[in-house]
């Protein structure tokens, strides 16, 4: 049967994910408010200010979308990087060699035409969003802003020339299980007792200026890591803004040294039961599947924690994720989510087994030399 594949279409680009996986899988659609805006080329700060460009591509057969690719070529961090990279991203479709084959070559034609000499991916667009394929632990559902994608999808890159590099791995906390105390050592306990330190939760009447704080954290605390390109105001709240509708000022902190923005951990309710009730797509019974999921969830899913440089090596980072599993706990919260850690960083994982984080999943980035015409 012939492949079509078709550029710029949105709406079956959203559907050719549930398409392939079936409601029974454990993938989770993103909403497809966002999908449609992160894909508008209008709206996405991504390229209305100049950091980079995509095409969204998918597979139909016989009229009906079963596959899905995002090329994206992140101009700043080529700049920044010194390299000629282009990404695939959102890459989901049937168990199917001429499907798959038709989707990489949309991807790889559309880098090669414009002077790219190597993809890799998943990037969804950029490293601050969902990355990687996953390659074990594919019954095991995912918490929100986690990857899911289906054990055919790495065979297919395999298959197709991809090689499989930055091994990451996501983690799952059984909080009333765990012993959030290990993390306590001296520099730790001096954090904790140090009232230069505060601690500012994030609550919505202060939500966009603990939001920018979070953000220059992040930028700081993460300006030496491999492919980390510093989101813009605009693209953070982009991304992030929408967490004023769900977030929970219980779990997530700001915090400050004399004064100055010194470390953020960023934890949310896991929303990923409910979107999946829904498929993704918000209705008139939205707000009341919403406040009842709110009353009954007991999952959490930590996004990211960042702390100064200058800071570095003086266990805030420890204080800060015992501080938030003693509050999760309080809270009622019974699970939390962790997304990925790179195998390299030593540290982190180590620090996340003292809480008695449990593999999840397993991922790599996938990634192949282009020739360029």
């Amino acid at each position: 049967m012939t492949i079509d594949i078709r550029e710029g279409d949105r709406k079956s680009a959203f559907d050719a994910a549930l398409n392939a996986y079936g409601a029974d899988s454990p993938y989770v659609p993103p909403l497809w408010s966002d999908f449609d805006r992160t894909f508008d080329p209008a709206k996405n700060p991504f390229v209305t200010e100049g950091h980079g460009r995509y095409a969204l591509f998918s597979a139909h057969r016989d009229g009906r979308p079963v596959g899905r690719i995002a090329a994206s070529i992140h101009d700043a961090s080529n700049r920044k990087h010194g390299t000629t990279n282009g990404a695939f991203g959102f890459f989901d479709c049937v168990d199917d060699v001429e499907v798959a084959d038709a989707l990489l070559r949309a991807a790889e034609r559309w880098l090669a035409d414009r002077g790219m000499t190597a993809i890799t991916g998943n990037f969804n667009l950029t490293a601050m969003q969902q990355i990687g394929v996953m390659t074990d632990g594919f019954d095991k559902a995912p918490f929100t802003d986690m990857m899911w994608s289906a054990p055919h999808i790495a065979r297919h890159l395999a298959r197709a020339g991809y090689k499989p590099v930055f091994p990451m791995t996501t983690f799952e906390i059984a909080l009333d299980q765990g012993h959030p105390e290990q993390l306590l050592g001296d520099k730790q306990r001096a954090v904790l007792a140090d009232t230069d330190f505060v601690w500012q939760p994030i609550k919505r009447s202060a939500f966009k200026v603990r939001l920018e704080d979070a953000r220059l954290i992040l930028n700081d605390g993460f300006a030496e890591n491999p492919m980390f390109v510093p989101p813009t105001a605009a693209e953070y709240l982009f991304q992030a803004g929408d967490m004023m509708w769900i977030i929970d000022k219980r779990i997530s902190t700001v915090v400050y040294h004399r004064g100055r923005p010194a470390g953020a951990i960023i934890a949310i309710p896991d929303l990923n039961p409910l979107v999946k009730l829904v498929g993704g797509r918000i209705g008139l019974s939205a707000p009341f599947r919403f406040l009842k999921h709110r009353f009954s969830n007991t999952r959490a899913v930590l996004i990211y924690q960042s702390v100064c440089r200058n800071l570095h090596n003086r266990g805030l980072n420890g204080a800060m994720l015992y501080r938030t599993a003693l509050a999760l706990r309080e809270a009622g919260y019974r699970t939390l989510g962790g997304t990925w850690i790179v195998d390299v960083n030593g540290a982190s994982l180590r620090q996340v087994e003292k809480v008695g984080a449990r593999p999840l999943h397993r991922l790599h980035l996938f990634t192949k030399p282009l020739a360029t015409s």
